[in-house]
């Protein structure tokens, strides 16, 4: 029999504003000791994982007139989705990750460390300090060896390009940006415009159950987290159209892993055929996740409330790095760098002092499960009104939940057993890059989906439609 939790599950559940009762439902099963690090982040990613199956679960009883349906959560299922960016093989190649340059730099008083997978980023750092385009890693540590982390981080960031010094969790909290964080809740959720009629969404009927079977989701996010989620409302039956713009193209690697059940358009929102295109989508959209630094596709006319206002009843999911304000709101970050300036590289350090990592970029795919979670819940209270719902998260606020939160505040647990397998969890198919071997998805109950119904498309490929007409 699977084992009944509650703790983190029921901080997580009631910042997304479920029914404590409803956690009842949910059954834990697997080997021990996975994702093993010093803070708890097996914790985090069942709780995490679990607040989205039940979330589609309570949907899909919504939907069905029937009991909210009982959810499994697998450890290993978890710890495999994990990683999944890790575990992808394209016709058995490994994708490519982190780039040289993105990694930890010593300091003349510290450690800093950078991001620079995409070639703009790499760019911009090389010339925030006058290196060539040439230069290496040697280069580059030659150079930051006698400045200040503090130094080095704010020289690239008026580059355009990404570094954090490294901090501990006591300098995060006293930092303008960690004492900001602290004053916000998990998740922040909230309507908008005036009052609509409830969302009636048809009865659901079928095998598997699609809770978001009908629904039409706009993706305009990037990296990991914002693409978890709505690879996660795609297996749940949604209609996810990704959208990118044709001078900042995702990875194709990065696409193989998250692209699962979506299309991937480019559109130019600079443009007035690409913001006509838009505009067409979004009369037939019923959710909008955003994934870019606040305030950045205001200039397109993407804030909330004018998404709300020509598209009354709309449901806006919004996920960042640092948050919605502060002196760092408007930053771009990584989850490798919201680790590293909260805290979490410090408490992970290695016995030398080197800053250390999490075993998965948990901060990423957490936030990106509690964001699709967000998404059902809304669609949920829909039923009972139907106004436009903006609920928002931040890799950051994950980060200080992870640190800070009572419940995950547990000591380590007993080291895997070795009886986890994570082919178990590893499913192939065909696509047009190639063969896929991607791990399965998490989120599970009964009834619902247990794979995607198509697999990831080249990258910007599709046309910008909507699967099926109105």
């Amino acid at each position: 029999m699977g084992q009944r939790l509650g703790g983190e599950t029921a901080q997580a559940w009631a910042a997304l504003g479920g029914a404590p009762e409803l956690t009842d439902r949910i059954r834990y099963t697997g080997p021990p000791g996975l994702l093993p690090a010093r803070l708890p982040v097996r914790e985090l990613a069942r709780a995490t994982v679990a607040s989205c199956a039940l979330a589609a679960a309570e949907l899909t009883a919504r939907r069905t007139g029937r009991p909210v349906p009982a959810v499994r959560v697998d450890d290993g299922a978890v710890a495999t989705a994990f990683v999944s960016e890790r575990r992808l093989r394209i016709d058995g190649r490994a994708p490519s990750t982190f780039a040289p340059l993105s990694r930890f730099w010593r300091t003349a008083d510290g450690w800093v460390r950078t991001h620079a997978n995409y070639p703009h980023h790499r760019e911009r750092l090389l010339h925030a300090f006058g290196l060539p385009a040439t230069a290496d890693a040697a280069d580059v540590a030659a150079e930051l060896a006698g400045r200040r982390a503090e130094e080095v981080q704010e020289t690239v960031y008026a580059a355009g390009g990404l570094a954090v010094a490294a901090r501990t969790p006591r300098e995060w909290a006293v930092h303008g940006q960690g004492a900001t964080v602290a004053t916000h809740p998990l998740v922040t959720r909230q309507r908008l415009g005036a009052s609509a009629p409830p969302r009636r969404l048809p009865p659901l009927a079928g095998d598997p159950l699609l809770p978001a079977r009908g629904l039409r989701v706009l993706d305009l996010t990037r990296v990991i987290a914002g693409p978890v989620a709505t690879r996660t409302l795609a297996l749940l039956g949604a209609d996810v159209l990704r959208i990118d713009a044709p001078q900042l193209a995702e990875s194709q690697d990065a696409h193989n892993d998250t692209g699962f059940g979506k299309r991937s358009t480019a559109l130019d929102l600079g443009a007035r055929s690409g913001r006509a295109a838009f505009e067409e989508l979004l009369a037939d959209a019923d959710v909008v996740v955003t994934g870019y630094r606040p305030g950045s596709l205001d200039r397109f006319g993407l804030a909330p409330e004018a998404l709300a206002e020509r598209r009354p009843g709309l449901v806006l999911a919004r996920l960042s790095a640092w948050g919605e304000d502060g002196p760092w709101g408007g930053r771009r970050g990584f989850d490798s760098l919201v680790q590293v300036a909260t805290g979490i590289a410090v408490v992970e350090a290695d016995a030398d002092g080197t800053p250390g990592a999490l075993p998965a970029q948990a901060l990423d795919h957490g936030t990106g499960y509690l964001l699709a979670a967000a998404v059902l819940r809304s669609l949920t209270e829909q039923a009972e009104t139907g106004d436009a719902q903006l609920t928002a998260l931040s890799l950051a606020r994950t980060a200080r939940w992870l640190v800070h939160g009572t419940a995950l505040d547990t000591p380590p647990g007993p080291v895997a057993d070795g009886t986890y397998d994570p082919d178990g969890h590893l499913r192939s198919t065909d696509s047009p890059v190639g063969r896929l071997r991607y791990a399965a998805s998490p989120v599970a109950f009964d009834g619902g989906p247990t794979d995607w119904a198509a697999a990831p498309g080249r990258c910007g490929a599709d046309v910008p439609r909507w699967r099926h007409d109105s």
